[in-house]
């Protein structure tokens, strides 16, 4: 009589084998599977880039706010020295806008006071997606990772004025290009659009809608048509300060600018007001 122990065995081994086999097959679909997912969630979030510089003679607090169904970037604020670039990157289909904040001070709040001269967002060193408080200057942008498909964006003075800003592609082209102010609009802001800090100094120009809060500065309502609403005293004064910006609802031609890239350069105070660019 045969023994069939050597059977047995051998398919105790081929049955070990199979398992482990069957395990490594397993480890390796799930690696792919997590190496797909990742480098999908890499490509959305690395889609394009944003470098924000700071070339005010003082530091400032950059800070984003998606649109509905976009996410938050750069956690919605950060700090950023004088001369400091951060670098930020963003779905390939990212819609939202970005403003820098001044004369922060998030150490100690005093009487619940903004922590922020301008553009404060409820004290908060990280936005997280809330809203700048005006008058401050807004950057507005629906970006595009696919060539094909041209990115949008403006300088909006809308809500007001608090910084002059550059914006253009990387590397750089002339159509691409949103230029900072020939004027500093502190300087030449008319006193009932003044916003002052503590120590008497003019810190943002509030727009005329934001001041006056009428249906035929903020173009609502009745005027809330390109036919009805026009430019006004106060609007006129943004637009010869900044004549590369939005300075009211309806401004004409419009100076949003349509361009393909997958980088784009915001710069805060730019040199020569805003005729530099950022260096490859």
């Amino acid at each position: 009589m045969h023994s069939l122990a050597p059977c047995i065995c051998q398919k105790k081994e081929e049955v070990q084998i199979t398992m482990n086999f069957s395990r490594i097959s397993f480890a390796l679909q799930l690696f792919f599977i997590c190496h797909f997912i990742t480098s999908g969630k890499l490509r959305e979030v690395e889609g394009c880039t944003i470098y924000i510089s700071n070339k005010c003679p003082f530091p400032i607090w950059p800070a984003t706010a998606p649109n509905t169904g976009h996410p938050v970037l750069a956690n919605g604020g950060f700090y950023l020295p004088s001369g400091g670039i951060r670098r930020i990157g963003a779905p390939g289909d990212w819609s939202g806008r970005i403003w820098a904040r001044t004369g922060c001070n998030f150490d100690v709040p005093i009487n619940h006071k903004p922590a922020c001269e301008t553009g404060d967002c409820d004290g908060k060193l990280e936005c997280e997606g809330t809203i700048g408080l005006p008058p401050a200057t807004l950057v507005e942008m629906t970006i595009q990772y696919d060539k094909r498909q041209p990115s949008f964006y403006d300088v909006s003075l809308v809500d007001g004025y608090n910084l002059p800003v550059s914006v253009t592609n990387k590397p750089s082209s002339s159509k691409c290009l949103i230029r900072g102010c020939t004027q500093n609009m502190k300087d030449t802001c008319p006193p009932e659009l003044q916003v002052v800090n503590d120590e008497g100094q003019v810190v943002a120009c509030k727009s005329a809608c934001l001041a006056f809060n009428l249906d035929s500065f903020c173009c609502r309502n009745k005027y809330g048509s390109p036919e009805k609403c026009k430019s006004s005293v106060y609007s006129g004064l943004f637009k010869k300060a900044c004549p590369s910006y939005v300075s009211y609802a309806f401004d004409t031609p419009s100076p949003v600018v349509s361009c393909s890239s997958e980088q784009f350069v915001i710069t805060f105070c730019p040199d020569k007001w805003g005729t530099e660019h950022l260096s490859a």
